[in-house]
């Protein structure tokens, strides 16, 4: 799984750095061709020379290094990279990746990665529970990145805590896990919509709903590393583009309409999880309409996407949302068969615990043929992985009959 991939491995300046060594040789041993870069202050913890050594290829340290004077040394990196691996990932270097910072080569070369990058933490238990350590964790996360923890033990300063660096074997079975995972959906074109949409009032007001989008985030991201080619049409979300994804925002109703329709014949799996709006104002008003009496808001219905796209669907698989408070199975079932789905994922809305703002759903999927299944409640990431294995089987079946 790991033989003759191009693994990046840039260590920073923490008293780990002698772990990523041990790394190195294991992704060497399983035949991958790995890359080193270090930080300054990463070279006074562990000689480059025994990087060189283990590695066969020579160590960069430098963002101005002469031995390749011909190539943008950081550019090149980041496009010879299948996976880039920061271990340690000290707090500095978090914070550094976390807003953009480009000043050293290793902060130059995060920047550049077109690859995912996994990072493997390590500092004192104080500095990683810090609230700006925890925000540069979670924004780095949420742009797609990979996070691998030790468990809690004895630190460097002497305290017993959370902030070891995972084993150089755990990092190595993370990188495994990596590249194994499916590629299922190579070749394959995927549209996904996301998100609320918004209906203007007046050049302040509109109505929306309280779908976050990071259902439809999930999915997105999920088919593009199974290999897809995947296009999100989103409404406004506070969200990060998934990496590797083509993201279109769609504001209106009628915006998402139309992005949709026009990219859906050449698209092969359409997932759509958005909330669009069912009813638009009739008029919008130009400007800010001022406090009076009351006022009759004329609402007229929007576009059909699902039934647009159901009526035009030949090749395609057609996967639907539907947010029900009652009569989960009544109201789905008829959403599938009116509008010509393949599939439809329900979710109860009247459980707290789930859905729109959290990080956790279950969905109760139905099939154009009859069968039904249940995702118990697990995170959205999980939930768009299987959701997107029972995708993968309609594709397969659809792809036989043709």
């Amino acid at each position: 799984m790991i033989k003759d991939k191009h693994i990046a491995v840039c260590v920073s300046g923490g008293i780990a750095a002698y772990k990523a060594a041990g790394l190195v040789s294991l992704l060497k041993k399983a035949g991958a061709e790995v890359r080193v870069c270090m930080t300054e202050n990463a070279c006074r913890f562990i000689a480059p020379l025994t990087f060189e050594t283990l590695s066969k290829n020579p160590v960069i340290t430098d963002t101005f290094s002469r031995e390749t004077p011909y190539e943008v040394s950081h550019v090149a990196l980041g496009k010879w990279a299948d996976l880039a691996v920061v271990a340690p990932a000290t707090a500095n270097i978090l914070a550094k990746a976390a807003c953009g910072l480009a000043d050293d080569y290793l902060s130059t070369f995060l920047l550049a990665a077109k690859c995912p990058v996994l990072f493997a933490p390590a500092m004192n238990s104080a500095m990683l529970h810090h609230p700006a350590t925890q925000a540069n964790l979670k924004t780095l996360e949420e742009r797609g990145n990979i996070m691998i923890f030790g468990g809690a033990g004895l630190l460097a300063c002497g305290d017993v805590g959370d902030g070891r660096m995972a084993e150089p074997e755990e990092i190595f079975a993370a990188i495994e896990a990596y590249f194994s995972e499916k590629r299922d959906f190579s070749g394959k074109k995927v549209l996904v919509t996301a998100g609320a949409t918004r209906e203007r009032i007046d050049d302040v007001r509109y109505l929306t709903n309280r779908s976050t989008g990071k259902m439809g985030y999930a999915v997105a991201a999920a088919a593009a590393r199974r290999g897809a080619e995947v296009t999100l049409v989103s409404g406004i979300t506070g969200l990060p583009a998934p990496k590797g994804v083509n993201r279109i925002t769609a504001e209106s109703a009628e915006d998402m309409f139309q992005e949709v329709t026009r990219r859906f014949d050449e698209m092969d799996l359409v997932v759509k999880a958005a909330a669009v709006a069912d009813y638009t104002p009739a008029s919008p008003m130009v400007g800010k309409m001022k406090k009076g009496g009351d006022f009759a808001l004329e609402l007229v219905r929007t576009k059909d996407i699902l039934a647009e796209l159901g009526a035009r669907k030949e090749r395609q698989v057609l996967v639907g949302f539907a947010a029900e408070s009652a009569e989960l199975e009544r109201y789905a079932r008829d959403k599938l068969r009116r509008k010509n789905l393949d599939l439809i994922a329900a979710n109860d809305i009247s459980r707290q615990d789930i859905g729109f703002a959290s990080d956790e759903n279950c969905l109760h999927l139905y099939f154009a043929d009859g069968r039904s299944v249940q995702i118990e409640k697990c995170e959205k990431e999980q939930a768009a992985e299987r959701l997107l294995d029972y995708a993968a089987e309609l594709l397969e079946q659809k792809g036989r009959q043709s």
